[in-house]
């Protein structure tokens, strides 16, 4: 743990600014009012009517639309992040407007003359449509925490499929070797090479040699992996992200992976040159391929043309293929008991793929706990909404108890209020975290990262948080409500007799 002491000072004055700055305005507004008129009940709406006004929030969402489509700097995805601020400060500003139009349109539809509907709804919507200022106070929290929820959801889950759909790709050989000594200092000779073929039998056997190159003085070390790859069909073996070009007759081909194509600027179509036996050596790139393992780079070239540049034969893995389980196991066991057998590392494609996505979870589960202080907070500011707003309420629900509304239609109709509230919240919050979704994949992890990913959606996950939402914002109502209810009707009216 290190503790940076001018880090912490930034975030502390950041966070009081904001507080500070949350208050300026209401208190301007209060400044301003006139006694009499702020004596009123039902002026608070009056002073939040300014928040209808829609056009900063488009200006906002203009800006962040830009944004989204604005290249790197300093190979920081800045303009993403910026454009991900203007998204939630533009779907804010919009509830008031967005709160106002949906309930009235439910108050339309529900409360048609000659319709009979219950009460606590037609109470409920009533006031919804016609006091929505306070309606969005409660709804720009719910918005908030949920939509950025969604968006890292949505983020960790389209990286943990692609992740997952990538190691299926690349590992088709059923079991996978290489030497025990750790980077590209083990090797298997000739000899060795040899032996292993003898091993599998009449199993395919493949070859792969890695190591690593340096293209640029100022950047680190791409790695350079040499295997046996048919040019014609290199999809087969790596996952590629658009087309391949065509190789021409005696061009040695090269696919670089999508980091390639950032920090060097390597092209399909075009030469590269990269420093092998002591000498530049020109390859054409004929493809680009997803690489999630190496975030420097990577070039892969045929076992071949590495061998004919370089004259060295050893390699670092071997991927052989079984005909059934029985001969993977028995080709297992002579790997064994081989002269260099104890040397060797064994795999099967199932276990790399559970030991890759158990360090992925590992390494993301950070990203859950963040989600779940996202919803937690949300739901503190929605308790905090309705607890206030409840309290402030109370003369009104002395008088409604005056006219004959029982203690618990004025209870349904907080409930009411709270599952119709979060329940716009969770809809717009969904909608603006999958925007943001969209400038996390396909934006600001290929700026920071240099991959792509494909999207998916964790649809289980989505809906169980939206439902704990919803199911705790109309109990925090009950309970603001039963604390406002208790001092009984005619206390709460006593200020205006």
């Amino acid at each position: 743990m290190v503790f940076t002491p001018l880090a912490a000072c930034v975030f502390f004055g950041l966070g009081l600014g904001v507080a500070l700055l949350g208050c300026l305005v209401p208190a301007l507004e209060a400044a301003r009012a006139r006694p009499a008129v702020a004596l009123k009940s039902g002026n608070d709406e009056v002073a939040l009517a300014r928040l209808a006004r829609a056009w900063p929030s488009v200006v906002c969402l203009l800006a962040a639309a830009a944004c989204a489509f604005a290249p790197p700097v300093f190979e920081l995805p800045l303009f993403g992040y910026f454009a991900i601020g203007l998204l939630l400060i533009g779907g804010i500003g919009l509830m008031p407007r967005l709160a106002g139009s949906s309930f009235r349109l439910l108050e339309r539809l529900f409360l048609r003359p000659g319709r009979r509907i219950s009460p606590v709804l037609a109470l409920t919507l009533a006031r919804l449509a016609n006091a929505p200022g306070q309606a969005s106070i409660a709804l720009g929290g719910v918005l908030a925490s949920f939509s950025l929820m969604v968006a890292m959801g949505i983020m960790v889950a389209s990286f943990r499929v692609s992740v997952d759909d990538w190691i299926r790709h690349i590992l088709p050989a059923d079991l996978y070797v290489r030497t025990a000594a750790a980077g590209s200092s083990g090797f298997l000779g000739s000899a060795e090479q040899e032996a292993i073929r003898r091993v599998a039998g009449g199993g395919a056997v493949q070859f792969l040699r890695t190591r690593p190159v340096s293209l640029a003085a100022d950047r680190p070390d791409v790695v350079l992996i040499a295997r046996d790859i048919d040019a014609t069909d290199p999809g087969k073996l790596l996952y590629l992200v658009g087309e391949s070009q065509p190789v021409p007759p005696g061009a040695r081909p090269a696919w670089v992976s999508e980091a390639m194509l950032d920090l060097y600027g390597v092209r399909v179509g075009q030469p590269l040159t990269v420093p092998l036996g002591g000498k530049p050596t020109p390859f054409l790139v004929a493809g680009v391929w997803r690489d999630y393992a190496n975030q420097t780079g990577s070039i892969v070239v045929r076992l071949s043309d590495y061998r004919a540049v370089t004259g060295a034969q050893e390699v670092t893995d071997a991927a052989i293929h079984a005909e059934n389980d029985a001969a993977l196991a028995r080709i297992e066991r002579e790997l064994r008991r081989l002269p260099f057998g104890p040397a060797l590392q064994l795999a099967r494609p199932g276990e790399i793929r559970a030991a890759s996505l158990q360090i992925f979870d590992r390494s993301f589960a950070v990203t859950y706990l963040l989600e779940a202080i996202a919803i937690v907070i949300g739901l503190s500011g929605v308790a905090a909404t309705f607890s206030a707003q409840t309290l402030a309420r109370a003369r009104e629900f002395g008088m409604l108890r005056h006219v004959g509304v029982t203690r618990g239609q004025v209870l349904g109709i907080l409930a009411c209020e709270g599952g119709l509230l979060t329940s716009l919240g969770v809809a717009c919050g969904f909608a603006l975290g999958l925007v943001i979704s969209l400038i996390l994949v396909f934006v600001v992890n290929p700026q920071s990262f240099h991959w792509t990913m494909s999207l998916h959606l964790p649809r289980g996950l989505l809906g169980t948080v939206a439902a704990i939402l919803v199911g705790a914002s109309v109990a925090t109502a009950l309970v603001s409500g039963r604390y406002a209810l208790s001092g009984g009707p005619v206390r709460a009216v006593r200020e205006d007799w």
